[in-house]
């Protein structure tokens, strides 16, 4: 913890330091010694007067509830995906079950403001995935990845959280039950120090602790500056599988996908093409477990006019011929079949 409280050394450097020295020799290294290896005075400071203080603060944190736990990058209970990683974080701090940090992930990230559809395809996945065997991983924000954490719980499949605050600060507010059901049923990560607020910069570094944890990782609906392209972009690095599920090339909010795939990542329609991937580990997966097919539900002849995005009331009008009445009946219909979502613009649909 001495080592993980020296500010702004980047990890890539401490792991070179150490291995060089072991942390015991690491403490007992001169001023000199360590200006040698490029250390700032702030940081030689900390190294040579840790803050015990603060130290013994973060460690009481272990105290407070059995399900709290700190591992250490040389710890047995470490991930071995994630020690692989060009820059892995020193301590851990985990609240729940860490078994599951050596079971099988796909993450699955997407945009915070994301459509109904991208809302039914995150749920959707990850119940099927954690129905076939995989952990399912994200990072806890709104949107796409609180909807991947529900439905593998709903389904009660195995969750991994990581955050960008210290695990007595839960950001998003609103995420805080969802944290909770977490904690008790699955895992939330964090590297950060367990009072760390919710700064920026921290996102992005979560990030490759998602993919790092990860065999792959989906992306549901990103925009073309959506922070799950940094995740999918550290997938890349770590050698990781990126898979992404397409969208309407009207919406905004799946263009990042696009883009992912015009680069070379897997086109995804259903879950068997991410189980293909990882067959080997990947329990059988029955349509039965979420997927419906046309031979189950008989097309209605309305779907035809509604798209996958955004489709008015007077485009329906238009495209179909039916009064307003008539329209508006059938159309509660399939809302209440849910086949459609109702948005104050208009409606969305959800299969066919």
């Amino acid at each position: 913890m001495v080592l993980d409280a020296i500010p702004t050394l980047h990890k890539r450097t401490l792991l070179k330091l150490l291995t060089y020295h072991s942390i015991e020799q690491l403490l007992q290294l001169s001023r000199n010694q360590l200006q040698a290896y490029g250390l700032k005075d702030n940081q030689i400071a900390a190294l040579l007067k840790p803050n015990l203080k603060l130290i013994e603060s973060n460690l009481s944190w272990l105290d407070n509830s059995p399900e709290n736990h700190i591992i250490c990058y040389d710890s047995p209970h470490y991930p071995q995906l994630l020690r692989e990683i060009s820059s892995p974080p020193l301590l851990l701090y985990l609240q729940g079950n860490i078994g599951l940090l050596s079971t099988p992930q796909i993450a699955i990230v997407g945009s915070r403001n994301c459509t109904p559809y991208g809302q039914e395809k995150a749920y959707q996945f990850a119940q099927q995935l954690s129905t076939s065997g995989f952990t399912i991983t994200s990072g806890l924000a709104i949107g796409i990845d609180g909807l991947a954490h529900q439905g593998a719980i709903d389904k009660q499949g195995h969750t991994v959280a990581v955050l960008g605050t210290g695990l007595n600060n839960i950001y998003p507010k609103r995420h805080l039950k969802l944290a909770q059901q977490i904690k008790e049923k699955g895992l939330l990560v964090s590297e950060f120090w367990p009072n760390a607020a919710a700064f920026p910069a921290n996102f992005p570094r979560r990030n490759r602790i998602i993919s790092g944890l990860s065999l792959g990782v989906l992306v549901i609906e990103a925009s073309k500056r959506s922070g799950s392209l940094i995740t999918a972009r550290y997938a890349l690095e770590q050698n990781r599988d990126v898979f992404a599920l397409p969208g309407s090339i009207d919406n905004a909010e799946a263009w990042g996908c696009h883009q992912l795939i015009q680069q070379g990542a897997k086109l995804v329609m259903n879950t068997q093409d991410i189980c293909d991937e990882f067959s080997h580990l990947c329990d059988p997966f029955s349509s039965s477990d979420g997927e419906t097919t046309s031979l189950a539900t008989p097309c209605h002849p309305l779907l035809k006019h509604i798209d996958f995005h955004l489709t008015t009331l007077e485009q329906l009008l238009n495209r179909s011929g039916f009064d307003v009445a008539t329209l508006q009946n059938q159309l509660i219909e399939l809302e209440i079949t849910g086949r459609i979502t109702v948005t104050t613009q208009g409606y969305i649909k959800l299969s066919n």
